[in-house]
């Protein structure tokens, strides 16, 4: 049996629309680097391996997007369907992951479970 390219591609969603908004608003080494990191997630998969993703905890992944205006971080998890949920992003200031913007991403992705359960 054949399969078709669609098929094969695994498909990057939002948590909701304004985090959409938020990453389409990074400064622009920022953005052209999340958008190179996911066309490779949706070929690949989600699992780049450092130092593109790392994983966090609990099945909560972190995208890693560096450019010159700096660094930021985008949470995501992975659901069945070759679905990749991206779920909160942050600009990094400090070498640590805030415990908050950690809770954030815990929490959403919480979320996404319970409303697929």
């Amino acid at each position: 049996m054949l399969l078709s390219t669609h098929e094969l591609e695994h498909r990057i969603e939002y948590y909701n629309p304004r985090l959409e908004k938020e990453i389409l608003k990074l400064p622009a080494s920022l953005l052209a680097r999340y958008l190179h990191l996911t066309d490779l997630m949706v070929e690949f998969g989600s699992n780049l391996g450092m130092p593109h993703t790392r994983a966090i905890e609990g099945g909560l992944f972190e995208l890693r997007v560096k450019g010159k205006e700096g660094i930021a971080r985008i949470f995501y998890c992975t659901r069945v369907g070759k679905r990749i949920v991206m779920l909160h992003l942050f600009i990094k200031k400090t070498q640590k992951t805030p415990r908050k913007e950690l809770e954030v991403a815990l929490h959403r992705m919480k979320e996404v479970l319970t409303r697929e359960s």
